[in-house]
């Protein structure tokens, strides 16, 4: 038998992450703040690394090779924000790539697709001088200025086409960057970049840029026409932001009091920034895809979270062979890393994917027994074999109780899928503001979505289409409002997550028994986790949330634990 072939991606920009690939296939991954428990954390990698080494029970001396990236500097092999594990060593190889292209490899690799255009927006990716994936054939505005190099410009957007083996960068476009902008309207970013907009708007009306998501979430409270400027222009390909709209922005968040009194304020500020950002994706992909034209598209880089956005760009035409992928922000570059590696330099086929996201280490039995000797609460304790367990679960969602969930491998990227979820009834009244208030500790205008059986998404909701990874929205139909309103928003729509039997399987049969319950096909789903902190990884941060909170049954497994 021969000897597995590894390659370890690394990402040491903002939210850092590590993956392994075995064979060309994820065998694990993990976020560096799912380990930390510091939101968003990034810098050096020797946890997230050490995670993935560990949980496969391999040194780094199995692995063939390491790709890393980050955003502004290229890191030292020894140090980057402390020691990290390739420290004094030789082996295995390592090489360094440039933001963006980690962002397009991460979206080929997970994808179906073999020949395709990708597109990668974010806020800010890597120097001009460090791009590797520069050709004479692509297409960069400035370009002289650019090589001048009097200041630093960044990547803002760039646009690719993958044959199925290679990467060839068609146009990409910079932007300078601001360090010290001086401006609680300015980030220190590049300065005509999408993401940074709409991370600046994000400051202003939240005070911070934890979950820069919250903008969609209180976007349709607000009202069209209350903000009459245009945030983007477009001039030779490039899109550039204006500066002139900042003048009528004179109330920043001083306080969640202030936010209240003037909600809806800051609900109109969100609904304009939405729109804006929706008008500038749009132009790009139109202006991209008129030039080189093609009909399957990629989609990476922070601004591809926006699941408004995308769902537009279907709803509107502008693509429909459309993969956005799952972990789009910069918690996908250690995909991205390990892609490149295993196509790029190892030049190795591609191995289709199963389009599972999971790639978290599973937990023992020993291990919850373990974790649950030291919660030493009294708590009702049963351990149930699975069709009694699906059995139990769904009568306890019936019965409208709330449900931590918590199954096999953790899930890599922002949004829960059924193996650290919270659940409920997505149709009994006051529930989903219970869960805002007393479980996940956070606004009472942030949504929550409806996990859907497949075969009944066309029945709920107006396009029906498939959404497996939760980053789409679509319209709950009229008729299905009241039946739904946990998980439907105030503008009638729902962030819907198709659930995947292929590769979710008990999540798919716990819908299945929530439907024999109820006649419904659909649960309540968001992540386990409270406001500003990560998705619980491990079984004690779990019980330790059920403790802390008004959840009223914790599911580990085979083991339900319920409040007494």
């Amino acid at each position: 038998m021969s000897k597995p072939l590894y390659v370890l991606g690394t990402g040491l920009s903002h939210n850092g992450s590590a993956v392994l690939l075995k064979d060309g296939h994820v065998c694990v991954g993990i976020e560096k703040e799912r380990i930390t428990r510091i939101k968003h954390d990034g810098g050096n990698d020797t946890d997230a690394i050490q995670y993935c080494l560990d949980a496969e029970g391999i040194t780094l001396e199995d692995v063939e090779l390491v790709v890393q990236t980050a955003n502004f500097e290229i890191p030292d092999r020894n140090r980057f924000h402390g020691k990290r594990l390739f420290s004094g060593t030789e082996a295995p190889p390592l090489i360094s790539i440039s933001h963006h292209l980690a962002h397009a490899y991460s979206a080929v690799g997970t994808c179906d697709f073999d020949d395709c255009l990708v597109m990668v927006i974010d806020g800010c990716g890597s120097p001009y001088e460090q791009c590797s994936d520069i050709s004479d054939n692509t297409i960069i505005p400035g370009k002289r200025i650019l090589e001048l190099g009097e200041r630093m410009y960044c990547e803002k957007d760039s646009f690719y086409h993958f044959d199925g083996q290679k990467m060839n960068a068609l146009f990409k476009d910079f932007s300078e960057v601001e360090l010290n902008p001086g401006n609680d309207l300015k980030l220190p970013a590049t300065k005509h970049s999408i993401g940074g907009f709409y991370a600046a708007v994000s400051r202003y009306v939240f005070g911070n840029m934890d979950d820069v998501g919250k903008l969609m979430g209180l976007a349709p409270y607000g009202k069209a026409g209350r903000i009459e400027k245009e945030a983007f222009k477009f001039e030779n390909g490039s899109l550039l932001v204006r500066d002139d709209w900042q003048e009528v922005f004179t109330r920043p968040f001083t306080g969640y009091v202030f936010f209240k009194d003037h909600f809806q304020y800051y609900a109109d500020v969100a609904f304009w920034a939405q729109k804006q950002v929706e008008k500038a994706v749009r132009w790009c992909f139109e202006n991209r895809l008129e030039r080189f034209p093609g009909k399957k598209v990629c989609y990476s880089g922070g601004v591809a979270l926006n699941a408004v956005a995308n769902a537009f760009l279907l709803n509107e035409g502008v693509v429909s062979d459309f993969y956005i992928e799952p972990a789009a922000g910069d918690n996908g570059l250690a995909l991205g890393c390990a892609y490149y590696g295993w196509l790029e330099v190892l030049n190795r086929s591609k191995v289709k994917s199963d389009e599972n996201t999971c790639f978290g280490r599973s937990y023992s039995d020993s291990e919850i027994e373990s974790a649950l000797a030291s919660a030493s609460e009294s708590w009702k304790i049963l351990r149930l074999e699975t069709s009694e367990l699906l059995a139990f679960t769904s009568k306890k969602l019936a019965e409208g109780k709330t449900i931590g969930w918590f199954q096999d491998h953790s899930e890599f990227g922002p949004r829960a899928l059924g193996h650290r979820s919270i659940l409920a009834h997505p149709g009994i009244k006051g529930l989903g503001d219970h869960i805002n208030a007393n479980i996940k500790f956070r606004e009472d205008f942030r949504p929550f979505a409806p996990a859907v059986l497949p075969e009944f998404a066309a029945t709920y909701f107006k396009s029906g289409r498939k959404s497996p990874y939760m980053i789409l929205v679509d319209d709950t139909k009229a008729e299905y409002v009241e039946q739904l309103q946990n998980v439907t928003h105030v503008n009638g729509t729902a962030r819907v997550q198709t659930v995947d039997k292929t590769w979710n399987e008990l999540f798919f049969k716990l819908i299945q028994a929530f439907q024999k319950e109820t006649g419904m096909g659909v649960l309540l789903n968001t992540s386990f986790n409270k406001k500003g902190m990560p998705i619980v990884e491990t079984p004690e941060q779990a019980l330790a949330l059920f403790k802390e909170s008004a959840l009223d049954v914790l599911v580990l497994n085979h083991v339900i634990i319920s409040k007494i």
